[in-house]
C-alpha cells in the first residue's frame, strides 16, 4: 500500500468553505475522510505527492491522518505533518496545526515526532516534514491542511 502525503490551502467566505477549498487544493475534497491515529503499517510506503492522484469514486471513505487549521482573518494558519519509518517496518505520523507560521508548526511537529520515536523500541530513519501555510484577509477564512491518505478510497456503503 502507498500512503500519499498531500497538502493544500484555501480561503473562502466561511470556515467550512475554506476547509473544503484547502482539501480541493490537496485533491481529497470528494472523499469522506476517516481520521486514524498515527501509526504507519509495516508494509506501507509513504510518498509526498502534493496533490492526490485519483483515489477512487467521489463519496467513498478515505482513511487519513490529517493536520488542519482554520481561522478567520486577518490571521495566518499553518499545518505540518511529519513521518518516519523504522528499520523494523512500521512507522509514525505526527501532525501539528495552528494560527501561526509554517516555521513554528514545523518546529513543533519535529519535536513531537522525536518524542514519539523515543517512546518505541524501533530504530527509525530520519523524519520527513511537509508544512503549508496561508493567510486570510479581514472578512474571510483561511484553511491549511496536510493529509496522509492511506491507499485508495473504499465504498462507504
Amino acid at each position: 500500500m502507498t500512503i500519499s502525503v498531500v497538502w493544500g490551502t484555501g480561503t473562502a467566505p466561511t470556515e467550512m468553505a475554506a476547509y473544503d477549498a484547502a482539501l480541493a487544493d490537496a485533491g481529497v475534497h470528494n472523499y469522506n475522510l476517516v481520521t486514524v491515529s498515527s501509526v504507519i503499517p509495516a508494509d506501507a510506503d509513504v510518498e509526498a505527492v502534493g496533490t492526490a492522484p485519483d483515489l477512487g469514486p467521489a463519496g467513498n471513505r478515505l482513511t487519513v491522518v490529517e493536520a488542519h487549521a482554520n481561522a478567520a482573518g486577518p490571521r495566518h494558519v499553518s499545518a505540518a505533518l511529519a513521518w518516519a519509518k523504522s528499520d523494523e517496518g512500521p512507522g509514525l505520523f505526527y501532525e501539528v496545526a495552528g494560527e501561526t507560521d509554517a516555521a513554528a508548526v514545523e518546529a513543533r511537529v519535529r519535536t513531537g515526532i522525536e518524542a514519539g520515536m523515543d517512546l518505541r523500541d524501533w530504530s527509525f530513519d530520519d523524519a520527513t516534514v511537509r508544512a503549508t501555510s496561508t493567510e486570510a484577509d479581514a472578512g474571510e477564512y483561511a484553511a491549511a491542511v496536510v493529509v496522509a491518505a492511506y491507499g485508495d478510497s473504499e465504498p462507504i456503503l
